[in-house]
């Protein structure tokens, strides 16, 4: 998606979703700021956030997916409806916990820019807890670092650019990520919407507006890039807080930002592409989640956007060995969405193979959760649904959300 100056794509991406931009940071290295390690109330911290796939009875203890199972088999449909959408949320209003408790959903994305601390964002979260759920709210956030850091001031250090991680050791961007993700979990957040996995050409960086022109990328080498995912995906998970690899089949490689064009195409990338190492790499360190983009791989299918591709998600699934959860790009507020149907986007991604559709506009939740509904009277798409609300309760269960007995 294009951009007329960064200053106003920085400023749009307030709006916007998870492959844009929040307020710049100054500082260019970790402050000194003590982290509040402290577990939000009646949180557990996981030995794992690690994600495996397992089938149901394989061994005499039951498994997160033997758990899931139960738990999603006793759901409604308008319940598993909820829990394969993700709904974004600024002040945690009463507005947006109608919404919440309404649509039965089951994830949110904190948006807007929190500069109150670790104990202003524990108030939002704490708020988050609502009752009449069957599982408790994933509460996720875009905390990249650099231009992409949602919650700032006390209690959150100034994470700096992957450019700039990118430049230190992987023990050093392990420990520090590890860092960061004791002061997500003290503030009641299980999941940060990172690392990039994206792979930016030296002759691309200044012409690609989503990644490189904002330094949002660990560089131009895929075995460094994939290095660099994988030393902050196992500092998360040491910290309790789940990661997404994103974003699928990679955006290095484009001119536009999907959140402000429509129509943006990738016309190199292919299904055997090299760039794909990083998201390789980070499935391998037990990533519970990726991200799909919506940008169209004319190599791979010329028809249709990546969220809306059984053949660009095929080969997560395929390719890659993935069996975690798959997560959408926005799909609400981004401009490369306009022109579908609010109620179409999130059975899209669904029947394409994905399982949590994100809409950062809380006012087209109810048209997303809707579309899921109707399509789940057709029994293979309601089969569909069931197994993405599965890995989604999951997902909790090994975040220690909902117990597994």
């Amino acid at each position: 998606m294009k951009r007329r100056t960064v200053l106003t794509g920085v400023l749009a991406t307030l709006l916007a979703g998870c492959s844009g931009a929040a307020a710049p940071t100054a500082p260019s290295s970790p402050t000194n700021t003590t982290a509040q390690s402290a577990d939000p109330p009646g949180s557990v911290r996981p030995t794992s956030s690690a994600t495996h796939s397992e089938s149901p009875g394989t061994s005499s203890a039951p498994t997160p997916i033997d758990c899931a199972t139960r738990i999603v088999d006793e759901m409604s449909t308008a319940e598993r409806a909820g829990q394969v959408v993700m709904v974004g949320v600024t002040s945690a209003s009463a507005s947006e916990l109608a919404v919440l408790r309404k649509l039965k959903i089951g994830s949110v994305i904190l948006m807007g820019s929190h500069s109150d601390g670790v104990a202003g964002v524990r108030r939002v979260t704490k708020r988050l807890a609502i009752g009449g759920l069957r599982t408790p709210l994933l509460i996720s956030v875009d905390q990249e670092g650099g231009l992409v850091q949602r919650l700032k001031g006390s209690g959150f250090d100034t994470i700096p650019s992957a450019q700039v991680q990118s430049g230190w050791s992987d023990a050093t961007l392990t420990a520090r990520a590890e860092r960061w993700g004791r002061q997500l979990h003290s503030a009641g957040v299980h999941w940060t919407l990172a690392p990039v996995a994206d792979t930016v050409p030296k002759s691309m960086v200044r012409k690609n507006a989503p990644i490189g022109a904002l330094k949002r990328g660990y560089g131009s080498d895929p075995d460094v890039v994939a290095a660099k995912v994988t030393a902050f995906i196992k500092g998360m998970e040491a910290a309790g807080v789940a990661t997404t690899a994103k974003h699928f089949a990679g955006i290095g490689r484009v001119v536009g930002n999907t959140d402000f064009a429509a129509g943006v195409k990738d016309t190199v990338t292919r299904a055997d592409d090299p760039y794909f190492q990083p998201f390789r790499a980070a499935v391998g360190a037990g990533v519970p989640s990726l991200m799909v983009s919506t940008v169209t791989y004319t190599r791979i299918d010329a028809r249709h956007p990546a969220v809306f591709s059984p053949t660009v998600i095929g080969l997560i699934r395929g390719r890659l060995g993935f069996d975690g959860v798959v997560i959408s790009d926005d799909l609400g507020a981004a401009r490369s969405m306009a022109a579908v149907p609010a109620k179409q986007r999130g059975i899209g991604f669904l029947k394409a193979g994905g399982d949590l559709a994100m809409t950062v506009t809380p006012s087209l939740a109810e048209a997303f959760v809707s579309g899921v509904r109707s399509a789940a009277k057709d029994a293979a798409v309601a089969e569909r649904l069931r197994a993405s609300a599965i890995r989604v309760v999951a997902m909790k269960i090994r975040l220690g959300l909902v117990p597994c007995q």
